[in-house]
């Protein structure tokens, strides 16, 4: 039996993250998967995604902007086996790098199904059926969530898909309909329209990204439609099912029934906790009513030497935040100094076409907590680089508090706006204000021009507006 002071349960970029911290605070790490090193997101999310987008981005320049760019073509070829192939070299190549990771930090790993058989013991399986124990001082949950579906419908991983069949499959379908435009959604509707399939988006909620600013739903959904893709905000679904061809999917608004049909369907509509089966209910860990892990600002569990990060305490299903969840309960366990997270200034990033990019409270969530706004609002159309990308639609939002000056949120939809984000999130961190920000000089062209100018917006003397 090995022992150790962590173990860290989920090798994803919560999880290997996590366990790469603690190795360096000094503590003696195991990391466990089932599966994969480097979770959903190195394998068949975040990362390969983001490699189909780009071909997905050359493929719409190729075929609805040549003109635009002096291109033409008698017989343009699209291979898209190729798309998910070089998707697949990106994805290996990273996973790699993992494994190469927790071997420079010292770090055991196993591969296999792990269970707690106490809140200090746990067994983990592997493929073969062999069994392993480990004891741990402490333990860091980190296991994630899975794709959810609609209640009646089977996702059978060929005609109805998940985003993980969906990411892999080397055929791109002819015609799709995507049940749910969060961000998974938009960003197939992306790639599949960029390669020229028919896209009908299927959405619940009257808007696309409906979490996201209202003027942003509705840039974004603007754009889409230029890119032929059809969108069905405020319908439900009453039924998916594979036919011989293909899938039929019944939709109904305001009382009828419209019957869709399309070669393949994908659940885009949400996630679930990957917290059963884990022995976490036998050894006393609390969760909450959707089955996600509950826990304090340190990420503890209720019980104290147990901790849980990510998806799987479904406080904000992204990545980057799984991360700096990790990195607070490693620097927990290790007793240094830590921070508290702040959930909502943390940074979101749709990588559709246009992207977008935000953080802090919506315009429609300021008024509703009382707040007196002062908002600076910037297009991209004036924006010189912008034009020269031939990515001039979309705009920056920054929303502040009018009685203190500080930065309450910002929105932005347009091109790469996911690598704008990080100035204005550093700025609200470090309390800066918008007056700071637009003194702060910024290169000449750049995209980043866009937030000084919202800056002076929100000051009341933009320039180029």
């Amino acid at each position: 039996m090995s022992t150790y002071d962590v173990v860290v349960i989920g090798a994803g970029p919560g999880g290997y993250v996590s366990a790469i911290r603690a190795s360096q605070l000094g503590l003696k790490t195991a990391i466990v998967d089932k599966q994969w090193l480097g979770g959903v997101c190195l394998n068949v999310g975040c990362i390969p995604s983001k490699a189909l987008l780009k071909n997905a981005e050359v493929a719409h320049t190729l075929r609805e902007r040549g003109k635009d760019f002096g291109f033409s073509f008698e017989n343009l070829q699209l291979d898209f086996s190729v798309a998910v192939k070089r998707s697949r070299q990106v994805s290996d190549r990273l996973v790699k790098g993992v494994g190469f990771l927790m071997k420079k930090n010292n770090i055991d790993v196993y591969m296999g199904a792990a269970r707690l058989t106490g809140p200090s013991a746990l067994t983990v399986t592997d493929k073969d059926g062999k069994v392993q124990e480990l004891q741990a001082k402490n333990i860091i949950i980190a296991t994630g969530a899975f794709s959810a579906s609609i209640p009646g419908v089977t996702v059978d991983g060929e005609k109805i898909v998940s985003y993980q069949e969906a990411i892999l499959q080397e055929k791109r379908p002819q015609s799709v309909v995507i049940i749910g435009a969060g961000a998974i959604g938009m960003e197939f509707a992306t790639v599949w329209s960029g390669y020229g399939s028919q896209v009908t988006i299927v959405e619940m909620l009257p808007r696309v990204l409906p979490l996201e600013d209202e003027e942003v739903s509705t840039e974004l959904a603007k754009a889409f439609k230029k890119r032929g893709v059809q969108i069905l905000t405020g319908h439900k679904v009453q039924s998916v099912q594979a036919t011989e061809t293909g899938v039929q999917v019944v939709v109904s608004a305001d009382g009828q029934e419209t019957t869709l049909e399309a070669d393949q369907a994908l659940m885009a509509i949400g996630f679930k906790p990957n917290s059963l089966n884990l022995g976490l209910e036998e050894v006393g860990v609390e969760l909450n009513e959707r089955k996600f892990v509950k826990i304090n600002e340190k990420m503890q569990t209720n019980v104290p030497n147990i901790y849980a990060i990510g998806d799987v305490t479904g406080q904000l299903l992204l990545a980057h935040v799984a991360s700096a969840m990790g990195i607070v309960a490693a620097e927990t366990i290790a007793g240094v100094e830590t921070v508290t997270l702040d959930y909502r200034m943390m940074p979101r990033a749709t990588y559709c076409q246009p992207q977008v990019a935000s953080f802090g409270y919506t315009e429609a969530q300021a008024k509703e907590a009382g707040f007196d706004l002062k908002i600076g609002r910037f297009p991209f159309m004036p924006n010189g680089k912008a034009l020269g990308l031939g990515e001039a639609s979309g705009f920056v939002k920054i929303l502040t508090d009018a009685k203190t000056g500080e930065i309450l949120g910002a929105h932005l939809i347009g091109p790469d706006v996911s690598e704008l984000l990080p100035e204005l999130t550093l700025a609200q961190r470090m309390e800066l204000t918008t007056a700071e920000i637009a003194r702060n000089v910024h290169a000449h062209p750049t995209l980043s021009e866009a937030i000084m100018e919202a800056a002076e917006g929100a000051e009341g003397h933009a320039i180029h507006i």
